[in-house]
């Protein structure tokens, strides 16, 4: 059989095949007309719902009032860390004449920069005192705080128990502590015992250097940011805590390679540096303390390896701290904001030998936010809904808020519920560093403040959409677990409040007494800003100023907790001294009530030792009261 008669037969079996798979195919319905399926049912999408904000224009005021302090830096070409990183503000009734006074805090020129026949050029601290009719007046020299250092915050609380607040000022090279007392003309002013009061200093201020001297500086100096006075064993009298950065040095410093792309060097992160300590003094009583940092358990260091000679390095590179109870034990607790570092969390625990910190960030879920360190600066504590409270934690550009809410009291636990807030998204863009709780609309809720501003000048050459100079933030409670925290802006809170500047500390207190609270806002070398809260909502207030007796509880009455009953609502609030970064708030309390007139009841805490709550049923709206320890 031939080649072509086999090719034949092939294609006559090819041709019988394809014609007994069509008849199949056409008695079959596989091509018959099916119904096309249908695609999933999406509903559309749907904008969030808006609240109604309230209208609360916020008015600058700086110059009516006669506030012409400003920040400055130092900065002269070589950008050193410390210029970046100030300063602060400490709200204050210097006093006690019923008026809040403001105390801001400058760095100085460094060495070699101020000509030799006058090297103190100008005071580091300005302190106004306030005049009660709207302005303040500059009373620094006369208050005896005309002083020269590389300041940076400060915070104010009555050490000796004579009912008038001392003063602590933190800064580089060294910080103050200040007594209070009555001058020879009988008005109060300030006296330096930092020296007889045991305050140590890690390195001090290399006084006498030339500007070449000084940044062939090797040997670490001095670098304490936020400090806070709280009464940590509970035995009537103030103790202070001292937040520390990182082991700096200009030698150090300038041996860092850290450029921008065709700018040439740049302000370095702390990430190049070593960590540094924090310190905690006790006080002894008549102006002595003692520091009892180690022994007190705020010393926090981490071994280099797993072998048993293994080197000890510093952890802490802190720039906020904030004096909180997050398990209602009744002693005060300590969480630290650390910069590129885990945060702490100083849990207040009895021992043998009395009252100790043990550092619990890892363990209570409070060191990282998302698995991971971020570079945090400010911090607050506070009521951010009924019987809830919440710790917010100012971080870096392009991280968001951490928001701690407590799940567990008892053991206790944190979680960083910024998303389920409202505040991940809107505040995860600018730099923040000053951040506050506070009700600016008095309707009974506490609202959020955060002041902003870039490290570096040229970050807009290299960063698309960054500025030097950022708005400041401001986010209103709606009181829905839904969506608790709202963006608010100049529609809403004036442009005033918005205006751009280089953010570093801020505070907020009543200067004008009309009962809502006013906002104080300090720009790294640049001029401070007052602005008026010019409310016209008709929400009612109570204000509160808490006297402890000095014996059970110190005087300021920091760590007292204030619960007011009104209107079958329940409002918590904390007296603590340090919020934010670097800087205090006012002491005296202000709850707003809304639209109640009545007040039920109020009930303090105490901050002492086995102390029972007063309660106070006398109270009327829209008024300021003093309420003294064992006494009506």
């Amino acid at each position: 059989m031939t080649y072509r008669t086999l090719f034949r037969m092939a294609l006559v079996l090819v041709a019988f095949s394809l014609i007994a798979i069509a008849v199949i195919l056409l008695t079959t319905d596989w091509f018959a007309s099916s119904p096309a399926p249908k695609p999933p049912v999406v509903p559309p999408n749907k904008e969030r719902e808006t609240i109604p904000l309230p209208k609360v224009t916020f008015t600058d005021v700086t110059d009516a009032a006669g506030i012409t302090f400003t920040h400055l830096n130092g900065a002269a070409g070589k950008k050193l860390l410390p210029e970046t990183m100030g300063g602060g503000v400490c709200v204050l009734d210097f006093d006690n004449d019923g008026k809040q006074d403001l105390l801001f805090v400058s760095a100085r020129k460094w060495p070699g920069h101020l000509p030799a026949e006058n090297p103190v050029a100008s005071s580091s601290l300005t302190l106004y005192r306030n005049k009660g009719d709207g302005t303040f007046e500059d009373v620094t020299a006369a208050a005896g705080l005309f002083v020269s250092m590389y300041g940076m915050g400060a915070c104010a609380g009555d050490i000796d128990g004579d009912g008038f607040p001392d003063l602590f000022v933190t800064g580089v090279g060294g910080n103050k502590l200040f007594r209070n007392v009555a001058g020879a003309d009988g008005k109060r002013r300030f006296e330096d015992i930092t020296a007889s009061a045991s305050i140590t200093t890690q390195g001090k201020w290399p006084d006498g250097l030339s500007n070449e001297g000084f940044l062939k500086l090797r040997e670490p100096i001095e670098f304490a940011t936020s400090a806070t006075f709280v009464d940590y064993d509970l035995d009537g009298k103030l103790d202070l805590f001292v937040c520390r950065y990182v082991n700096w040095s200009p030698t150090v410093d300038l041996s860092i390679d850290a450029t921008l792309t065709g700018i040439g060097r740049a302000y370095l992160p702390p990430q190049q540096f070593e960590g540094s300590q924090c310190a905690l003094y006790r006080n002894l009583g008549d102006g002595k303390f003692e520091d009892v940092s180690a022994v007190a358990g705020v010393v926090v260091v981490e071994k280099e390896g797993t072998a048993a000679g293994a080197k000890e390095r510093a952890v802490a590179k802190a720039l906020g701290v904030i004096v909180c109870d997050p398990d209602g034990d009744g002693w005060p607790d300590l969480i630290v904001a650390n910069d590129t570092v885990r945060n702490f969390f100083f849990h207040n625990v009895p021992t043998a030998n009395g009252r100790k910190f043990e550092e619990k960030g890892l363990a209570s879920n409070a060191a990282y936010a998302e698995g991971r360190a971020r570079g945090a600066m400010g911090i607050d504590a506070g009521e951010h809904l009924p019987g809830k409270q919440g710790i917010v934690i100012a971080n870096f550009a392009n991280e968001p808020l951490t928001f701690l809410t407590i799940a567990d009291p008892k053991k206790p636990r944190f979680t960083d519920s910024a998303l389920a807030v409202g505040l991940a998204g809107p505040s995860r863009f600018p730099l923040k560093f000053g951040t506050f709780f506070f009700d600016y609309d008095l309707d009974g809720r506490l609202d959020l403040l955060v002041n902003n501003g870039h490290l570096e000048p040229e970050i807009g050459r290299v960063q698309a959409g960054q500025q030097f100079a950022q708005s400041v933030q401001l986010f209103w409670n709606t009181g829905d677990p839904a969506r608790v925290f709202e963006s608010v802006g100049e529609a809403d809170a004036g442009k005033d409040l918005f205006r751009p500047l280089v953010g570093r500390g801020s505070a907020f207190l009543d200067f004008d007494g009309d009962g809502d609270l006013d906002v104080v806002l300090v720009e790294n070398n640049g001029r401070a800003r007052l602005l008026r809260n010019d409310t016209k909502l008709g929400n009612k207030f109570l204000r509160l100023t808490l006297v402890g007796d000095g014996k059970t509880a110190n005087t300021s009455a920091i760590g007292a907790q204030v619960t007011v009953e009104a209107g079958g609502r329940t409002h918590r609030r904390d007296l603590v001294g340090t919020r934010g970064y670097l800087s205090q708030s006012e002491l005296p309390i202000t709850i707003g009530l809304g639209e109640n007139h009545i007040i039920d009841k109020v009930t303090v805490r105490w901050p002492g030792k086995d102390l029972s709550p007063q309660v106070w049923t006398n109270l009327k709206a829209n008024t300021a009261s003093t309420l003294r320890q064992g006494t009506r």
